[in-house]
């Protein structure tokens, strides 16, 4: 049985949390789409797995400590797709900087897979701490 939207979103959070990148991209469908609205400069798209794969690549290289918290999945009529609230709380282990970036993400998953997310985070504030 395919897992869940809901079981899909957590093995996503929690694998970034625990720094599992190399996997992530494997929670995704071959022809996904990963849209970033508010990333600066400029709104991102992302379509296919291999993309995912190579988005995720650098992320193994940088000094976080990441815990994830406040975590709500909102069900849908769709049972394929869901709303996620959640915050991460980050500490840059080369600076010790600390902050706590709060997230949304629409998932749709079909088949176990993400065929498609909308995600809302604050990379300005990561960018800045990494700074």
């Amino acid at each position: 049985m395919a897992a869940t939207p809901r079981e899909v979103f957590e093995a996503l959070v929690n694998g970034i949390a625990e720094h599992r990148y190399a996997e992530l991209a494997d929670l995704y469908a071959e022809d996904c789409v990963v849209e970033v609205p508010f990333a600066l400069p400029e709104p991102i798209r992302m379509e296919g797995r291999a993309t995912l794969a190579a988005h995720f690549d650098p992320a193994r290289r940088m000094p976080l400590e990441i815990s994830v918290d406040n975590v709500r999945v909102y069900e849908t009529a769709d049972p394929e797709f869901i709303v996620a609230e959640w915050d991460y709380h980050i500490r840059v282990s080369t600076t010790g900087k600390e902050l706590t970036v709060a997230n949304v993400q629409l998932m749709r998953v079909r088949d176990g897979k993400i065929v498609f997310t909308r995600d809302f985070h604050n990379h300005a504030a990561l960018a800045a701490a990494m700074s």
